[in-house]
């Protein structure tokens, strides 16, 4: 299950991010997950559930911003969806090729597992 590294790196990452601020409570943490990294959205929330607990990201709300694939293709410069020439690809490693011609294509986007942002509450800081 590779959804719970996945997290736990998040999770480690965001806490040693929160160090260098004056943080009170985190409320949300925006992931935008990409269609191709094939990581489970329930099994996402249910590890970072289990694994925030007694950490700062305690109570928190794991918020997941879907992104949908983009390619170009690198014969007839189109950019957009691509098609996939090997049907339901699920588990296993796409084969995708450009609508327009037919050609190999290069992916731009769908392939991302990123901490876009994080809502917080700051303490009150005496001036």
């Amino acid at each position: 299950m590779h959804e719970v590294s996945i997290i736990s790196s998040i999770i480690d990452s965001v806490v040693s991010e929160l160090e260098k601020h004056q943080v009170e409570k985190v409320e949300e943490v925006y992931l935008t997950l990409g269609s191709l990294t094939f990581l489970g959205e329930d099994q996402l929330l249910f590890a970072y559930d289990v694994l925030s607990k007694g950490t700062k990201l305690d109570g928190s709300k794991l918020v997941i911003e879907k992104e949908g694939v983009e390619v170009r293709c690198r014969s007839c410069d189109y950019r957009g969806e691509p098609v996939n020439i090997e049907g339901d690809f699920h588990g296993m490693i796409p084969v995708l090729q450009c609508p327009r011609c037919g050609e190999d294509v290069e992916v731009i986007k769908g392939k991302s597992c990123t901490v876009r942002s994080i809502r917080v509450v700051e303490k009150d800081v005496p001036v």
